[in-house]
């Protein structure tokens, strides 16, 4: 099992308050490993050991070149420990291990595309007044704040961690206490690995408590969140008192719209599976499926077959999806479920659990419902759970009409052989990113991710995550 401690000054010690966190196998709901509950007196030492690292320490002496080595490296090291990390990731978030397996595919990659990009961010020559020389770099923020969700921890981890470190900042890492034994686990590896003192730091504990004193306080310089919408006015509200950037990714209710001309044989894997997996804790699901009136009967019949043979299991018989990642979300998900069932809603299918599942696990069965009315919570309210809402539209302005139809922004898809209507529709798509004919695009670590209205705002991923965690200085010089 991996350290679950606090991680400060590459040292790892327990919590000032004492007390531990249980952590449960979201598959069995039984207790595997405690965690320290981090507050803020914890925070205030990880704080200090990153201010040190960037202003007296090694990792602020680093060049660019040798921050990328060091990220480069990670992505040998991630790759050298995929099964124990994977193995890892699969008991703590409950996810089927070919799942965790691909997870850990991507970590390595987040961290090989930040080191190799960590001397690649240039700066410019600006035409100016005669006499004068005027230019810009891209300078460190200096410390900053990450806090990173449940879903996805061995991604999150690099592509959270990943860019800061490549613009060199030291940063203080607050992973979710529900799962974060991957994040830990890799810390451990980064220290190992020959990441200097203050460069990486973990305060694991409880949000109310570790998070509200990271995400608040005076010496951290950004903000990087990941996480619901009530949260996030919370962090962008300590942010504002500090005076500091931030990004926040803040989940979606994102559409999937299936036009009659769509090749629905390549279309019916990402459409189930944009739902389904991870138990469909993932932000950006394809939880609302759009259908043309014209073809509504025909695809939605495609669609609840395929979706009727989506397996539930443990992350050991690797099915297409396990559990949720603890009770409340269990009951969340139910709570959709049942009042979808008070409100007369037609469950067209839904998928199947495996015989002799663990009896204390967070299984919660895939359901199909529609046609939803527009009015209807599931049309617009994000569930996070396995749960996807059939709506019909009438033309392309009303599937545009209908998909910007939520106060989320976050991804959408378009399917249809109609290589205008793709670009005419997705051009008016008010989110940050379109897939057409796909969806998700592998992890798209390439590709800057982040949402527009209460999605949030800032991106991440991709060279973008780059710009996000630097501040650009000018230099003007006088030489005649």
């Amino acid at each position: 099992m991996t350290q679950t401690g606090i991680l400060i000054d590459n040292q790892w010690r327990g919590s000032q308050s004492g007390r531990m966190i249980d952590v449960l196998a979201p598959a069995t709901g039984q207790v595997f490993t405690r965690i320290a509950a981090g507050v803020d007196v914890d925070v205030d030492a990880a704080v200090a050991a990153a201010r040190r690292a960037v202003e007296t320490g090694a990792w602020g002496r680093m060049n660019a070149a040798e921050r990328g080595r060091l990220l480069s490296r990670m992505a040998i090291v991630v790759a050298d420990n995929a099964e124990e990390l994977a193995q890892l990731e699969a008991l703590d978030t409950g996810k089927p291990i070919k799942q965790a397996r691909n997870d850990i595919v991507a970590a390595a990659r987040y961290f090989e595309f930040y080191g190799g990009g960590a001397d690649k961010v240039h700066g410019h020559t600006v035409p100016f007044l005669n006499g004068h020389f005027a230019t810009t770099e891209r300078v460190a923020h200096g410390v900053t704040a990450h806090i990173i969700p449940w879903n996805y921890p061995a991604q999150m981890f690099p592509r959270s961690v990943g860019p800061a470190l490549a613009m060199g900042n030291a940063v203080v890492m607050k992973p979710a206490e529900d799962a974060c034994q991957t994040p830990l686990r890799m810390a451990e590896l980064m220290v190992e690995n020959g990441f200097p003192e203050g460069a990486i730091n973990m305060v694991t504990g409880y949000g109310h408590e570790a998070g509200a004193a990271l995400s608040s306080h005076p010496d951290i310089d950004f903000i990087s969140f990941i996480g619901s919408n009530q949260t996030g006015v919370q962090i962008q509200t300590a942010a504002a008192r500090n005076h500091i950037g931030c990004t926040l990714e803040l989940g979606g209710k994102s559409a999937q719209i299936v036009f009659a001309d769509a090749d629905l044989d390549a279309a019916l894997p990402s459409l189930v599976n944009a739902i389904v997996q991870h138990a469909g804790q993932t932000c950006s699901a394809g939880s609302r499926l759009l259908v043309e009136r014209s073809a509504y009967e025909r695809i939605v019949e495609r669609v609840a077959e395929r979706f009727s043979t989506v397996r539930v299991g443990t992350p050991e018989m690797d099915l297409d999806l396990g559990p949720v990642v603890n009770s409340k979300q269990r009951d969340r998900v139910i709570g959709f479920c049942d009042r979808a069932a008070a409100d007369g809603l037609p469950l067209i299918a839904e998928g199947r659990m495996a015989a002799d599942l663990p009896e204390g696990g967070f299984f919660v069965q895939p359901k199909l419902y529609g046609p939803v009315p527009r009015t209807n919570s599931l049309a617009h309210d994000e569930v996070f759970g396995p749960v996807m809402a059939v709506l019909p539209f009438e033309d392309e302005a009303d599937a545009i009409a209908l998909a910007n139809g939520t106060a989320y922004g976050l991804v959408a898809g378009i399917w249809t052989r109609d290589g205008s209507r793709a670009v005419r529709v997705g051009r008016k798509m008010q989110v940050g990113q379109v897939f057409v004919n796909c969806y998700g695009a592998g992890g798209g670590i390439e590709l800057p991710f982040g949402g527009m209205k209460k999605s949030g705002h800032g991106r991440e991923k991709g060279f973008e995550a780059l710009y996000e965690f630097s501040a650009v200085r000018t230099m003007v010089i006088k030489h005649d």
